[in-house]
């Protein structure tokens, strides 16, 4: 997996997750402070041209860093409502056809803020999480447990027999959810 940006790099840095790093010119104290990391976790760092960034991003604004990481861990279901860390109440995000990995990475990273147990996505028509997704996270992709199902349906009428809440969200709604919890 691939993935650029300083933010996103940090915390994948701070995860343990980077298994080596490709730098440019860039010299400042945001990625003094990245390579530190890096040499402190014994990341192989390997100087390239700018333009080797700038492929290896596919145009994006890798801020003179690309990081190749380990795969992210796998979990289930079971993992993010039946850990010990997702006290009553759980939250758990669920994401249903959300493609757009900018989106995605913003969702990642206000899971993350939130405190959300974990985040669950459909395994088809999803957006990878790598590149923007990850940069977009500001490295929230690196620390949140991420499951992937095959059915959101049914996974939803799972979590409610679990005595899990359900409520849905749409930018068209007829009520905004601070007045869910009235009704």
């Amino acid at each position: 997996m691939l993935i650029y940006g300083i933010n996103a790099v940090t915390e994948a840095l701070k995860a343990g997750r980077v298994v080596s790093l490709r730098v440019g010119r860039r010299s400042d104290r945001r990625l003094e402070h990245l390579l530190t990391l890096a040499g402190q976790s014994s990341v192989p760092i390997r100087r390239v041209p700018d333009e080797e960034l700038d492929r290896d991003a596919r145009g994006s604004s890798h801020q003179g860093v690309v990081a190749d990481l380990a795969e992210l861990d796998t979990y289930g279901l079971d993992d993010l409502i039946g850990d010990a860390r997702a006290a009553p109440p759980a939250l758990i995000v669920v994401l249903d056809g959300i493609e757009d990995p900018h989106n995605v990475g913003a969702i990642l990273r206000t899971a993350d803020a939130a405190g959300a147990d974990g985040v669950v996505r459909q395994s088809r028509h999803a957006a990878r999480l790598d590149g923007a997704a990850a940069k977009a996270s500001a490295g929230a992709v690196s620390h949140v447990r991420i499951a992937e199902v095959v059915n959101i349906a049914r996974t939803l009428e799972t979590l409610k027999t679990l005595g899990v809440w359900t409520v849905g969200l749409s930018g068209d709604a007829p009520r905004r959810i601070t007045g869910a919890a009235a009704a």
